[in-house]
C-alpha cells in the first residue's frame, strides 16, 4: 500500500474536522455512547468511574489513558465529573492497522478484543506523557515548518512508550496469581485461527473440552463481555479491514467471514459500527481519496 504523507488538511469538509487533534474533555456523570471515526486516546487525570467500549465494561481511575479503535461506541460511568486530555487522530495521519510495526501499538493499545484497553501511568510516565502532548499541542498552534512531520513524530513516540508501558505491564499480569487461565490463552488462539468459520460458543468448548456453560463463566469474568460479544468484535474488526483496504463486494467479505446471509451480516455490522457496511465503505474511501482501496 502507498504511504499516506501526513498532513493536517480538513480530512471531511462538512464539519471542519482536522486529521490530528489535541483538546480537553470533560465528562459528567452520566454520559451518553459516543462514536468517532478517530483513534482516539482518553487520559482521565481526575476522576474514576467505569469506561464502556463496545460491550465491554472496564474500571478505570486517575492518571489511566483509555483506548478507542475509530468507529467502537463508548460512555463514560463515573460518580463525580472527569477532566482530562483527549488525543485523537484519523487513518489520514496515521493508520496504525496499516503501518502497525512502526509503532506497534495494533492488538496492543487498540483492536484488542482480549484485554483491558487502558494503561496506569506512574508519575514518571504521567511526566513523560505531558512533555509530548503539550509538545503536540503547541506545534498545532504554532504550525511552523514542516509541522506534519513534526507532529508525526510527537504522535510515534507518544505511541511506542505508551506501547512498552503497557507490554511491561502485561509482564507483569503474567505472573502465576493474575495471568489469565490457560483455557483463555487457549481460546484466543483458537479464536485466531477459526473465526472466519466458527461462531458459535458450542463450537469452541468442544475444541477446549469443557462445556459451553464454564466458557461463557471464563470469558465472562476475565474478559468483562461474554462469548458472543468477543467473537462479534473479533469479526466486525476483521470486516472493517477487509471494507476499508480490499475491493471485495461486501456479499463476499461476508462469504469469507461466515456469513451465507449478506442482510444478516449487514445488520450485525450496523450494530457494531453504526454505519451499514457500504456507507462504512463509501464514507472513508472518500476522506482517504480512495488510496486504502489498493488491495485485491
Amino acid at each position: 500500500m502507498e504511504r499516506l504523507s501526513p498532513s493536517l488538511q480538513l480530512y471531511d469538509p462538512r464539519n471542519g474536522d482536522l486529521s490530528l487533534r489535541v483538546e480537553p474533555f470533560e465528562n459528567g456523570p452520566a454520559s451518553t455512547p459516543q462514536r468517532t471515526n478517530y483513534f482516539t486516546v482518553f487520559w482521565v487525570q481526575q476522576g474514576i468511574g467505569e469506561f464502556f467500549a463496545d460491550s465491554g465494561q472496564y474500571p478505570f481511575v486517575a492518571n489511566s489513558l483509555l483506548f478507542l479503535s475509530p468507529y467502537q461506541s463508548f460512555k463514560f460511568a463515573c460518580d463525580t465529573g472527569l477532566r482530562g486530555l483527549c488525543l485523537k487522530f484519523h487513518a489520514n495521519f496515521l493508520c496504525i492497522e496499516t503501518h502497525h510495526e512502526e509503532v506497534g501499538c495494533n492488538g496492543v493499545l487498540f483492536n484488542d478484543s482480549y484485554g483491558t484497553p487502558g494503561v496506569r501511568l506512574d508519575e514518571c510516565h504521567v511526566q513523560e506523557c505531558a512533555a509530548v502532548l503539550e509538545q503536540m499541542r503547541r506545534e498545532l498552534g504554532e504550525r511552523g515548518l514542516a509541522h506534519s512531520e513534526v507532529l508525526l513524530s510527537y504522535l510515534k513516540i507518544f505511541l511506542i512508550r505508551v506501547t512498552r508501558l503497557k507490554l511491561r505491564q502485561q509482564e507483569l499480569m503474567s505472573a502465576p496469581a493474575v495471568r489469565l487461565p490457560e483455557t483463555l490463552v487457549n481460546l484466543k488462539r483458537l479464536i485466531e485461527e477459526n473465526f472466519r468459520t466458527h461462531h458459535a460458543a458450542a463450537d469452541y468448548s468442544a475444541m477446549l473440552r469443557i462445556t459451553p456453560k464454564s466458557l461463557a463463566r471464563l470469558v465472562r469474568l476475565h474478559l468483562s463481555k461474554t462469548f458472543t460479544e468477543l467473537i462479534r468484535e473479533r469479526i466486525i474488526r476483521q470486516a472493517k479491514w477487509e471494507l476499508l483496504h480490499t475491493r471485495k463486494p461486501v456479499k463476499e467479505v461476508a462469504m469469507d467471514l461466515g456469513f451465507a446471509d449478506t442482510f444478516y451480516f449487514s445488520r450485525l455490522f450496523k450494530q457494531a459500527a453504526g454505519c451499514s457496511p457500504v456507507f462504512f465503505r463509501n464514507f472513508e474511501t472518500e476522506i482517504r481519496g480512495g488510496r486504502n482501496l489498493s488491495m485485491r
